[in-house]
């Protein structure tokens, strides 16, 4: 049996929901899918500048799976701007 999913905590809804290369229809781009669980990671390292025990804390989370979190998050934004895909901001649930 597998273990239910706990949600996190996130209290930023994103009104944009996709990023793309400009200059490039996004039906010739491959898309990366970024949660929203992704994007308050990265809005409360980056933005809000805190600590990653008081994100894990504001996420209602453990701070090694913040980690793991916010890891997956710059991968996949990192493989959006360095091969040119797009990104698509998903809902966890």
């Amino acid at each position: 049996m597998v273990r239910p999913r706990l949600y996190r905590r996130i209290r930023f809804n994103p009104d944009i929901t996709y990023f793309k290369p400009q200059g490039v229809p996004i039906r010739f781009l491959e898309m990366v899918e970024l949660t929203t669980e992704e994007v308050e990671a990265l809005r409360l390292k980056n933005i809000k500048d805190l600590d990653q025990i008081e994100c894990a804390k504001r996420m209602k989370t453990s701070q090694s799976t913040f980690q793991r979190i916010l890891s997956s998050a710059y991968k996949k934004v990192a493989e959006a701007l360095i091969e040119g895909k797009a990104i698509r901001i998903t809902r966890n649930f």
